[in-house]
């Protein structure tokens, strides 16, 4: 009993010492946030920018896993977009399903606004039923106007109210050059976006929901028991390899569009090109786009981080220690040939002295290629550590004692 008495007294002289006396001076301080600049947005490029042309009047070429811009012409102008505005319909129809108000087996009404819709179509009937599945499917191959719009009053109620949750899509992606009015692309006043926004439209619907590819490698299908044949618009299907969407479109006023996806050796790329003269020119200006990407660059995981330990030890604190989270993107855009020299390391404070905020930038990796610095990443606390007092320390302890 004696003893016991005596730990206690020790150990509450040693706790409440802990926590009055400063921390020692040997350890290096955490890195303040101010002083180490986080990686590099997506949508910015440390790639120098080619001055080659293509047959378009807009045209990007975008990096699927990074947002990085590799090839622009006139990417912010404002243009009609044809039936790529059906991107951003699916894209709605896809988050819709997600949050489990929709499903692939329901029946899509068929209404007399949608019906009368022109250009491609599948000649839908007021009345007609079709699942969802069936609608995405002559949407993806046949860039069908009516099964569009049908779905858009499917998920919104009114192809107007879905306009507006277009244009409320478009804003949150940051795509400031698009104005949606209709579903389908037809050509209306104010219905407009620019090859940028296509590109960034293209990487939301193809990152978010990559099952949307089951549907645009389709090269053939049917509808109706047979009697209505869908053959898909993207001829680049059975001219290029790796090519997995997305949208083709035509009208007068948009002329000759398409935004194009492939993904070769792990690298995805997306191709926009607007205003076309031809859908050879269509077709040549993406195939250009896309042969430049893949002949110049390459996707690679992040590295080993030299250095890298899980936790820090905390100083005066309720913690020994603090654990880390490093944010590193899971994949990297590089020129063609960097992948074998890239090189992470860490640096990290000896000890941190408590409290310590979860998210509190402690460290960070530097990415490196032959001697280039590519980017600096935080890393942070991913727990709270409170700084150590006396009626802590008391709690501690009584709390130890009472469960000897």
């Amino acid at each position: 009993m004696k003893c016991k008495r005596f730990i206690a007294a020790a150990l509450v002289a040693v706790l409440a010492l802990a926590a009055v006396l400063p921390a020692s001076a040997s350890g290096a301080d955490p890195v303040s946030e101010e002083s180490v600049p986080t990686a590099a947005a997506a949508g910015t490029s440390r790639f120098t920018m080619p001055t080659f042309d293509v047959p378009a009047k807009g045209a990007v070429l975008m990096s699927r896993d990074t947002g990085e811009v590799l090839y622009a012409k006139n990417a912010d102008e404002r243009m009609p977009m044809a039936s790529i505005t059906k991107v951003m319909t699916l894209l709605l129809t896809f988050d819709a399903l997600d949050a489990g108000k929709i499903s692939m087996t329901d029946i899509v009404p068929v209404s007399e606004h949608s019906y009368s819709m022109g250009g491609s179509q599948i000649w839908l009937e007021p009345g007609e039923q079709f699942t969802l599945d069936e609608m995405i499917r002559a949407i993806c191959i046949s860039s069908a106007n009516d099964a569009a719009v049908a779905v858009a009053e499917y998920v919104g109620g009114s192809e107007p109210v879905f306009a507006e949750m277009m244009n409320k899509k478009a804003e949150e992606l940051g795509m400031v050059n698009t104005h949606f009015v209709n579903a389908c692309g037809l050509d209306t006043e104010n219905h407009y976006s620019s090859a940028h926004d296509v590109a960034i439209m293209s990487r939301e619907m193809l990152t978010k929901h990559p099952e949307i590819t089951k549907y645009t490698t389709i090269w053939t299908d049917s509808l109706r028991g047979g009697q209505t044949q869908l053959t898909n618009t993207n001829k680049l299907l059975k001219r290029y390899a790796g090519i997995d969407g997305l949208k083709t479109g035509t009208t007068g006023g948009a002329g000759v569009c398409i935004s194009a996806s492939a993904v070769r050796d792990n690298l995805g790329l997306i191709s926009v090109v607007l205003g076309c003269a031809s859908s050879a020119e269509r077709f040549e200006a993406a195939t250009t786009l896309l042969d430049y990407g893949f002949a110049n660059f390459e996707a690679a995981s992040f590295p080993q981080i030299n250095g890298q330990l899980t936790s820090v030890p905390v100083k005066g604190g309720c913690e020994l220690e603090v654990p880390l989270t490093y944010a590193v993107p899971e994949k990297l855009l590089l020129k063609k040939g960097e992948g074998a020299a890239l090189a992470a390391t860490v640096t990290l404070p000896e000890a941190v002295e408590a409290p310590v905020q979860p998210g509190a930038q402690l460290g960070t990796v530097t990415l490196a290629v032959g001697g280039e610095k590519l980017g600096e990443y935080p890393v942070t606390a991913a727990a709270s550590v409170p700084e150590m007092n006396f009626s802590f320390a008391l709690d501690l302890l009584f709390h130890a004692l009472t469960t000897l």
